[in-house]
């Protein structure tokens, strides 16, 4: 049984009104899970997923309920110039789309005392009214605020929440928080994913992390009280921009169908669970490629390759030099996983190029591109 909704967003200018849309699968009550599309709007094999994703819901036996936004960035779909969809960054204030989602801990830490008990279950009902309130209490201002508080809306009581992105070129990833690494084997395993990249704090409260990240920071904060990690929170990358195609979206949705059946959503036999491709590693590992000048990019080696320390992972040609004159090397300075680079090969003094997902932690900071 689907029932669809829609939201409406403060109008921006006058004559003019966007709308979120909702579908929502079988009943409240149970368990819940969130899958949310394209939040950045130029990123659209999550749309192509969404709806096969629908596609396998319709007919399903839902033990729970699962809320499916197919597109949740209806601000970033109308900002198109010159045909190209610039759906990454908000055109009046220049904020990602997917930064500065509500920090719930701090208003929880003051809020919790004297509410939590000894029952892990009492525990994560009383937190999650919490946080609900803290979301009504607020009054969004404009269509900006207004959608992330409707997106938080409908996710902050959900045991599972995906959000479905994808990187310029790269291949199958995903992100989550440290402690949710393991735990998300099962969906990583369906998936296929190279790699699984988790954070305690990767900088920016992007969306996946307002929802995750206070549980196990409220768990911290009161030790003597149980509060389990209750939502499951990832970012999925499907690939790369350019990976629209119906038979990957078909292969992505029916690997979480799986997962949503394998976690008690839906019913009937997922299958053998497929052998698990990477282990979780930080993403404080990840090496950011940069070029050291103004040049066009020859890569050296394919995604998905696992690289060396020292090895070359690209060449640039800088087009003002004389035919034949060597060429600048880009290595990686450790080993791991070459996951995603650009896909434009003209690139600037600094640029980030590629990313390789090593083992070991060595950065610290703001650990996401902008």
């Amino acid at each position: 049984m689907r029932r669809t909704e829609s939201y409406l967003l403060p109008s921006s200018s006058p004559g003019t009104r966007r709308e979120l849309l909702v579908h929502r699968y079988g009943l409240p009550g149970g368990k819940k899970a969130v899958i949310q599309a394209s939040l950045h709007a130029d990123e659209l094999p999550g749309i192509l997923v969404a709806q096969h994703l629908g596609a396998l819901l319709e007919p399903a036996e839902l033990l729970g309920e699962v809320v499916l936004v197919p597109y949740a960035n209806p601000i970033g779909l109308s900002q198109v110039q010159g045909g190209n969809i610039l759906g990454r960054y908000d055109n009046n204030s220049q904020e990602n789309f997917n930064r500065r989602f509500v920090d719930f801990i701090p208003a929880l830490k003051e809020r919790l005392p004297g509410r939590l008990g000894a029952d892990a279950i009492v525990n994560v009902r009383r937190m999650r009214e919490e946080m609900i309130k803290i979301l009504e209490e607020k009054a969004p201002i404009g269509e900006l605020e207004s959608l992330r508080w409707w997106l938080l809306r409908l996710s902050v009581d959900a045991d599972i929440v995906l959000d479905l992105h994808c990187d310029f070129a790269a291949v199958l990833h995903m992100y989550c928080g440290t402690p949710l690494g393991w735990e998300g084997s099962d969906l990583a395993a369906e998936l296929g994913v190279l790699a699984n990249l988790v954070a305690e704090e990767s900088g920016g409260n992007p969306f996946d992390e307002a929802l995750g990240a206070p549980w196990w920071a409220i768990a911290r904060h009161f030790p003597t009280f149980p509060v389990p990690p209750a939502c499951f929170s990832a970012t999925i990358e499907l690939r790369g921009e350019a990976d629209v195609s119906d038979s990957l979206a078909e292969q992505d949705a029916a690997a979480i169908f799986r997962f949503l059946q394998r976690r008690g959503l839906i019913a009937g036999d997922p299958g053998p669970l497929p052998s698990l491709r990477c282990e979780p590693s930080p993403l404080e590992g990840v090496q950011m490629l940069r070029s050291p000048a103004t040049g066009l990019l020859t890569w050296k080696l394919p995604l998905g390759a696992q690289v060396r320390a020292g090895e070359v992972v690209a060449e640039l040609v800088d087009p003002t030099a004389t035919p034949g004159q060597p060429r600048l090397s880009l290595r990686a300075d450790l080993a791991g996983l070459l996951f995603g680079r650009v896909r434009q090969q003209m690139v600037r003094p600094g640029q980030i190029v590629a990313k390789i997902a090593g083992t070991y932690a060595f950065r610290s900071g703001h650990l996401l591109t902008d």
